[in-house]
């Protein structure tokens, strides 16, 4: 075979084709293997300005959340330089707009002093996310090998019926719901983050300096690939 026709067949395999994700669909994460997960976002706590009590009981709370579960979940802290460009631009704006000469001068500084922090203090914006899973049957004793195949081989997309995948949601709501009451008592404000936002969240993970300067469409503009059958 030419060369220059292999390499062609090389870079013909689309990069999606080797990700875990098969699709993003009603607030669900889908993946190739036919189990789905969902998203949640999580609020922060100080926890070192808490009393000592106070301190006791969200570890407590913690304990009791984990000793309840009879799933696992993956926690995800997420550290990305903070961008203020948009906050920035504003403050540009308002110096413009300004009539009094003092005030445009001090609205000059700050901009420049809050341009300086933010490049020279490296400061990080942090987000928290739990992955909730729902996994049937899942086989989770492949052998080392298998695992190797499956690693460097294009994933096999399970499809799922409508009505397979609805009944799997509703397994994978009732372990939201049960994480979401859980971090609730410890002061811990979680919310499922719905397809837009996965999207989003996805491609900005897999494509973090692109998606600073190319944003992605919304929901209902995307052509999406549809894996029911």
């Amino acid at each position: 075979m030419p060369k220059s026709k292999l390499a062609k067949n090389k870079t013909s395999v689309s990069t999606q084709t080797y990700l875990d994700i098969a699709e993003i669909r009603d607030d669900v994460v889908i993946l190739k293997d036919g189990s789905i997960r969902s998203v949640l976002l999580a609020s922060s706590i100080n926890f070192a300005l808490k009393s000592e009590d106070e301190q006791n009981a969200i570890l407590q709370g913690y304990i009791s959340l984990l000793n309840a579960l009879d799933f696992s979940v993956q926690i995800v802290v997420q550290s990305r330089t903070l961008n203020i460009d948009g906050y920035l631009a504003d403050l540009v704006r308002r110096a413009s707009e300004q009539t009094n000469d003092l005030l445009r001068t001090q609205i000059q500084e700050y901009r420049a002093f809050i341009s300086e922090l933010v490049t020279l203090g490296g400061i990080m914006g942090k987000r928290f996310y739990i992955v909730v899973p729902y996994a049937p049957g899942k086989d989770s004793k492949k052998s080392f090998m298998s695992q190797i195949s499956t690693t460097f081989s294009p994933g096999k997309v399970i499809a799922l019926s409508e009505k397979l995948f609805v009944r799997y949601k509703e397994k994978l709501d009732s372990r939201v719901n049960a994480i979401v009451s859980g971090l609730g008592t410890m002061g811990v404000t979680a919310i499922p983050l719905p397809t837009q936002s996965l999207v989003e969240l996805y491609y900005s993970s897999y494509n973090p300096e692109l998606s600073q300067i190319q944003k992605l469409p919304k929901e209902e503009e995307m052509k999406i690939d549809e894996y029911y059958v």
